[in-house]
């Protein structure tokens, strides 16, 4: 069936059509038609009418661990599908559940779940592949990962889920890296620099072996200094994309700003980082093993460690739109164009345009999600934000 969505300020990736209309196929998933001007609906069409609220692509988040009380490690059907039910709500069609430095066991069995979840897929944003975040990283920038269960990058323990593995965050200066990253790169994995005690040129090593990427910038790594960059002068003096957290808490609004400005639109990826409390109540839950507490916003291990966060990327959206004077399409570019380029998937997502995958976000004038549409399906919200 065909479907029509009138009175939309449809959000592209360099302008913002005004009152426009988009038809879009849910049986072929697929945009049809973009139009600046009211369509006319056409037999046995449903037509939507945004009432002057905002269409954007579907949202992808390349780092989440989890939301509505579950955990991509809890390694079951039910955890990934409640995630994917939580992040539809939010504007979410597509994301990669992401796996925590746990016994070898643990991520392989998460692993496995996640294969399966993208085969059969789920009741509301996609899986896409995983993000495998340790447990290859330094004990001294250990964050709120698990020191008991860290290991010697081997390939071995990934090597059969190279079908789903998209971003694996590692160490560069642990030994054993430089040799993994070379393998990830020639399987078209991004190896992600984070949670780690590497120097600038630990990293120019791993860059040139083909580490280019950062995660959640600043959290967890060596901090910029004058005569010794680390990794955040690493991260400004090369051509690596970068996560950002945008919740206002991992980092200053000025870091926001200035880390969007230094490194450019183009090389900036928003991320959630969210964990099991994601879109519930505050109160005490489990990350990894061990016990976090959410309260005024943030989540935290008793030691008063961050870890990840209650963060979603419509929320992200909204706080960069406070806090910067990026036009709406720099900002959505950051959670969707980007991360689809990231996991070489811009040729069908990522965009409004015909012929792109019908994934698609309608927000109201106050950008809080209306509807939800994965592959051309309105995915039936569980939770009113």
């Amino acid at each position: 069936m065909k479907k029509l969505i009138k009175n939309a300020n449809i959000i592209l990736e360099n302008k913002v059509i005004n009152n426009g209309s988009l038809v879009f196929n849910e049986e072929s998933s697929k945009i049809e038609k973009i139009a600046s001007y009211k369509l006319e609906a056409e037999t046995e069409m449903e037509v939507i009418d945004a009432e002057g609220g905002y269409l954007a692509p579907g949202m992808i988040d390349t780092h989440i661990h989890g939301g509505g009380g579950f955990d991509t490690m809890d390694s079951s059907p039910e955890a990934l599908n409640k995630i994917s039910e939580i992040l539809a709500d939010h504007g979410v069609t597509s994301f990669l559940p992401t796996t925590m430095t746990m016994a070898e066991a643990d991520i392989q069995a998460a692993l496995k779940n996640i294969r399966q979840a993208k085969k059969n897929g789920t009741s509301g944003a996609r899986v896409l592949g995983t993000h495998v975040e340790g447990p290859f990283i330094s004990p001294e920038y250990i964050g709120a990962q698990n020191s008991e269960e860290l290991a010697k990058p081997e390939p071995e323990l990934l090597r059969d889920y190279y079908d789903v593995v998209e971003i694996v965050t590692l160490a560069p200066e642990v030994e054993g890296a430089v040799e993994l990253i070379k393998e990830l790169h020639q399987n078209n994995i991004t190896a992600s620099a984070g949670h780690s005690a590497a120097s600038y040129e630990d990293f120019q090593q791993a860059y040139q072996a083909g580490m280019d990427h950062f995660t959640h910038l600043y959290n967890a790594m060596t901090g910029l200094h004058h005569r010794e960059p680390g990794l955040v002068g690493a991260a400004f003096d090369s051509e690596a994309t970068v996560e950002l957290i945008v919740d206002l808490i991992h980092h200053h609004q000025a870091v926001d700003r200035f880390t969007i400005q230094a490194k450019g639109i183009d090389k900036v990826i928003l991320v959630s980082d969210g964990m099991e409390a994601t879109g519930l109540e505050e109160g005490e839950y489990e990350l990894g093993g061990q016990k976090v507490i959410v309260k005024d916003g943030a989540a935290r291990l008793e030691s008063g460690v961050l870890a990840g966060s209650v963060l979603t990327l419509d929320q992200a959206v909204r706080n960069l739109m406070e806090v910067t004077e990026l036009s709406l399409p720099e900002i959505f570019k950051l959670v969707t164009l980007n991360p689809a380029r990231k996991l070489n998937l811009d040729h069908k997502l990522g965009r409004i345009k015909p012929g792109y995958q019908a994934d698609l976000v309608l927000f109201d004038r106050s950008f809080k999600v209306q509807k939800t549409f994965v592959q051309g399906r309105e995915i039936a919200r569980k939770n009113k934000n």
